[in-house]
């Protein structure tokens, strides 16, 4: 990809000379300006990939002073072109940390040199950034992980130990119907565990871009109609769920685990997170060539500064109180939803509701 670069000189001549160099030596130069001011403005508009700039430069601000703002402003590097300069203008252009120098007159082929260069520590600073942006990401993902593990696990592992000790205490003495009552939350606490490592299972890989994508015919009714049932079943019929069909659901194209990802966490939590009694509400709607869910409920909502960071791995909003949860289900929604190449928005108010659209744009066969 052919670099772009800014040229900054006040002589008109030596600055198209610089410019016809640099266009001949295969590069873009869409502008000479003659000012620091113009400098900071056009680089700003243009966000070129070097500025060559002229330290002693007429006008309100000299190059150093238009570099140091550039640097600041638009982390963009700059090669300096000098002349005959004093002492405390070269220090001051050591201070903006200059990609290079260019002593004038010189020629074609030092251009070229110190251009090159420069570009290429620009590329190289660049991905370091990058690797360290990641590794800090990375970090802060196993610290969410460890402390979600050591606090999510906690509940189900203590529920587990503390039944299996009465059982081998009473197991002689108690009737059947005591016995099953903590086999059944022995099971409850396993399920809820394996559900917990499945999600980290599933975001793992599309953290790691390894989550599948394998669209294929979908009843689309029947699907939404079955898992309504689950999620019945696992709520206990304990929230009405009332369900809305606008338009022919006939067969589409869709990755129905992606799909099942996205419903039974948005759903499980408009559950999970509404008082006892309280409606949700979920409709689907085909249009045209895309397939619109809305999941509505009447529950906690989340508060403003929680929604910005409400699709991160392992992040739960500041209201959930004492309500499990692992911060992964909506972070799996979002990557299940960016697969589609489909959209997902959330209006929320406290103790008013939330309510999830989402839109996947899919053939309809």
């Amino acid at each position: 990809m052919t670099a772009t670069i800014l040229v900054v000189e006040d002589e008109v001549i030596i600055g198209m000379d610089i410019k016809n160099s640099l266009k001949k030596l295969g590069y873009n130069v869409p502008a000479v300006v003659a000012t620091g001011e113009k400098a900071i403005e056009k680089a700003a508009t243009i966000k070129p990939d070097l500025i060559l700039m002229d330290i002693m430069l007429k006008g309100a601000i000299d190059g150093v002073e238009a570099a140091e703002k550039i640097r600041t402003q638009l982390n963009l590097p700059v090669v300096f072109l000098t002349a005959h300069t004093d002492h405390t203008t070269l220090q001051r252009a050591k201070e903006t940390q200059p990609f290079g120098y260019i002593v004038k007159p010189f020629q074609e082929k030092d251009l070229h040199t110190t251009v090159e260069i420069a570009l290429a520590r620009c590329k190289a600073e660049s991905e370091i950034r990058k690797a360290l942006e990641k590794e800090r990401e990375l970090n802060e993902l196993k610290s969410r992980f460890v402390s979600m593990v050591s606090h999510e696990f906690r509940t189900p592992m203590s529920t587990i130990l503390f039944s299996t000790d009465l059982l081998e205490m009473y197991i002689n003495q108690w009737p059947e119907e005591k016995k099953m009552l903590h086999l059944r939350r022995i099971q409850s606490a396993i399920q809820r565990m394996i559900e917990m490592l499945d999600d980290i299972l599933v975001i793992g890989k599309a953290e790691a871009g390894k989550l599948d994508f394998n669209p294929h015919p979908l009843d689309l009714e029947k699907f939404c109609r079955e898992l309504i049932e689950d999620i019945q079943t696992a709520d206990k019929n304990q929230h009405p769920l009332n369900f809305n069909i606008q338009g022919a659901l006939s067969e589409v194209n869709i990755d129905d685990k992606l799909l099942r990802h996205i419903l039974v966490n948005l759903l499980t939590n408009a559950t999970k997170y509404s008082p006892e009694n309280t409606p949700v509400s979920f409709s689907v709607a085909c249009q045209e060539n895309k397939i619109i869910f809305e999941i509505k409920d009447s529950g906690i909502g989340i508060p403003v500064e929680d929604q910005q960071r409400l699709f991160d791995a392992f992040h739960r909003a500041t209201n959930v109180g004492s309500i499990p949860g692992t911060g992964l289900g909506l972070a799996i929604v979002k990557r299940s939803v960016d697969l589609h190449g489909g959209t997902i928005t959330v209006h929320s108010e406290i103790r008013v509701g939330t309510t999830f659209t989402v839109v996947l744009p899919m053939k309809l066969e």
